[in-house]
């Protein structure tokens, strides 16, 4: 893969986890039960996003972690805001901890990309030096 081709799977990666982050952030508003149509709307919207983002990204990688199975058990389990809300506090933990698993793995996964995207850089560096 070419720097260019890591740059932007490092930014897609990196936009990608923000959207994980909003998912942590649903799930405490139905812990707290309070949110608003609005508002579950929007966690609808995020599943569909995250969703689609998952198979663009792993079109371009090749790493099995995390895999499709395990992102689609966990969007899978989570039909909506209120479904979360009256989950009891033993099954909305092993929800938040599903995510906590999912979400160290999509950060490893950006550290990786970001090794590769500096040694990448790193040898168009010395090939460019090199070939004056």
């Amino acid at each position: 893969m070419s720097p260019k081709q890591l740059d932007e799977l490092v930014l897609q990666l990196e936009n990608y986890l923000e959207c994980w982050k909003q998912f942590n952030h649903f799930l405490s508003l139905a812990r707290a039960r309070q949110f608003t149509p609005a508002e579950e709307n929007q966690f609808l919207e995020l599943k569909s996003v995250l969703t689609q983002q998952l198979e663009v990204i792993l079109a371009a990688i090749e790493s099995g972690a995390p895999s499709r199975e395990e992102v689609h058990a966990l969007l899978g389990s989570t039909p909506s805001i209120r479904f979360l809300s009256e989950l009891t506090e033993a099954s909305q933990r092993g929800i938040e901890n599903q995510w906590h698993k999912l979400y160290i793995q999509w950060q490893s996964l950006l550290g990786q990309l970001k090794v590769q995207h500096r040694q990448a850089q790193s040898r168009s560096l010395w090939s460019r030096l090199f070939s004056r």
